[in-house]
């Protein structure tokens, strides 16, 4: 029988995570226009969907937060929407403000953990308009917005995150064009690489100074694995850690970019890189990782990293994604080997299913999953976990078709279902 409680410390903390644009409604209490809203509008995503209506978290979170506790969970990790409270890029919303306060004050009173993160995509797209992360005047507009938050709301925060996923914010949006703003160029991606970098370092200082709370930064991994250990394929798995694992989490924790990007990527980097990296390395009291798969690579084709993934006989998830437990093992270990003894949280990990209540396959993966990390907590300083995600909600490119819930949304209605997930973390969670 699998039990939670057994396989962790009495001090573990278990949590939900979500996204505010993913669930909060954008056209609700004068929230601007973020650029996601505007990478909807001009075809970027399924459908044409938007996070306008979202789970209409803006007037259900008293409902939502409920749920939370009613499943047993210790913590929420949310995140506060950049376009909400500075709809413009400068002048506040009062509303946005109100409402975070109120939110706040909601988590706080349910006895719930609140674990804040300052930027999850969604940055006003008059600040995309000016050339979002691939200029220096947003990286240090995010270091005042990071400021802005810690002061107004770092007490009744239990942390504050920076940044969530760096590479998915630089790479994954302005070099493969999966997400906001869609770009597919190699000097935006590089630019971008550096200045969310920088971001997260100038708003490390700038929070640092108004709250004494810990402040760290999130970091996706997607571990690569080698269909040969050829010389050839060595080395094309190497280019890709070098950008996609180790880039972000060697500049903030070591001050440098992977010698392996830079023999390629150098030239695209800004003059002042170099000046930046003391500004970036800013100390931090923690990392939280997040995981979901791994990848089979060999060497090929014909842009940078010159990797071709190759597919394989694992389970897969509603995504696509094989299922490779072992691989959040392999990312706390990667983190631990740059970061010894920094306090690591697991920030998100879940799946996405097309099985609408009766989600038996999301149990699993939770199981073994956990598994992993309980073996790593015994010897590294795992602190909490948390799953993605309490909602189904608005999966960015994909709109709403991937639902990664513990509690279904019916769209039309807004009607919240406790999935078989959910109910099975109540059972878990109660035990003592």
């Amino acid at each position: 029988m699998f039990d939670i409680r057994s396989k962790f410390s009495d001090d573990f903390v278990f949590g939900v995570a979500t996204a505010a644009y993913q669930i909060e409604g954008s056209k609700f209490g004068g929230c601007g226009e973020s650029i996601w809203d505007h990478f909807a509008k001009n075809g970027g995503t399924a459908n044409g969907d938007d996070g306008s209506l979202a789970c209409d978290h803006f007037h259900r979170f008293e409902e939502d937060l409920d749920l939370l506790v009613d499943a047993g969970f210790d913590a929420y990790r949310f995140s506060f929407s950049w376009s909400r409270l500075f709809p413009d890029g400068k002048n506040l919303n009062t509303k946005g403000l109100d409402f975070y306060k109120q939110l706040l004050d909601a988590i706080n009173s349910r006895g719930l953990r609140p674990y804040g993160t300052a930027y999850h995509w969604d940055m006003p797209q008059a600040l995309g308009a000016l050339g979002g992360w691939t200029i220096r005047d947003n990286a240090e507009r995010f270091g005042e917005y990071m400021g802005f938050i810690a002061r107004n709301f770092g007490d009744d925060l239990e942390n504050l995150v920076s940044i969530n996923e760096p590479w998915c914010v630089a790479w994954l949006s302005h070099y493969l064009g999966e997400h906001a703003p869609g770009l597919r160029d190699l000097s935006s991606a590089v630019k971008a690489s550096h200045y969310v970098c920088l971001g997260h370092g100038l708003g490390v200082q700038a929070a640092r100074a108004e709250t004494e709370k810990p402040i760290g930064v999130v970091l996706n991994f997607t571990p690569g694995r080698l269909e040969t250990k050829t010389k050839i394929n060595t080395e094309a798995l190497e280019r890709y850690e070098a950008v996609t694992n180790t880039w972000y989490l060697s500049a903030i924790i070591k001050g440098n970019y992977p010698d392996v990007a830079l023999q390629e990527l150098e030239g695209y980097l800004p003059n002042s890189w170099k000046s930046d990296l003391q500004n970036i390395k800013e100390p931090i009291d923690f990392i939280g990782i997040n995981y979901y798969t791994t990848v089979l690579l060999k060497s090929g084709g014909d842009k940078f990293p010159f990797v071709e993934i190759i597919e394989r006989d694992l389970p897969k998830t509603d995504m696509g994604w094989d299922v490779e437990p072992a691989g959040l093992r392999d990312a706390i270990n990667l983190v631990s080997d740059y970061a010894p003894n920094l306090p690591l949280y697991i920030t998100e990990n879940g799946m996405a299913s097309k099985n609408a209540i009766a989600d038996i396959d999301r149990i699993e993966y939770y199981k073994q999953h956990l598994n992993e990390v309980a073996k790593a907590a015994e010897t590294l300083p795992v602190n909490g976990y948390f799953a993605w995600s309490l909602l189904d909600n608005f999966e960015w490119a994909l709109g709403y078709d991937k639902r990664f819930g513990l509690v279904h949304v019916d769209y039309e209605t807004q009607k919240r279902t406790m999935k078989d997930s959910f109910k099975w973390w109540q059972r878990e969670l109660a035990k003592k």
